[in-house]
């Protein structure tokens, strides 16, 4: 593995941690500014202020947790692709039956001038398990 699949690796991970301690800073800080959202049955979601407002309203009433199983990185010099099999819960504070998706999510990554990878694309195929 190389170094920047293992950068985009790492990444993701980072995601996952960071939302599980509600660390919505961190999880912006590896988004670009523009990037998109698409999720099904819902308008694209644009912009990393709009995922702010989303996320910070979820994270006052519930928690998340996330793992994922990278399945697939390919880099091409300053863009990348990364699919991801995912499983989220999200559960209530106030308690109650968690809310349970699985499935891929496949990711667009920009390098940044810095050299840090950012998401900029993101299309989430996860659905409701049993």
């Amino acid at each position: 593995m190389n170094t920047e699949e293992q950068a985009i690796r790492d990444l993701v991970a980072r995601w996952h941690s960071a939302t599980a301690a509600g660390d919505v800073d961190t999880v912006l800080g590896l988004m670009a500014d523009d990037v998109v959202f698409l999720v099904p049955g819902q308008p694209p979601m644009k912009g990393r202020s709009s995922f702010e407002r989303s996320l910070r309203a979820l994270l006052t009433q519930h928690r998340i947790e996330s793992t994922g199983e990278v399945r697939e990185v390919e880099v091409s010099g300053s863009l990348a692709y990364c699919w991801t099999e995912l499983n989220v819960r999200v559960v209530a504070l106030s308690g109650g039956e968690a809310k349970v998706r699985s499935g891929s999510a496949l990711s667009i990554l920009r390098k940044q001038a810095t050299g840090s990878w950012v998401l900029a694309r993101d299309a989430n195929l996860l659905a409701p398990t049993s």
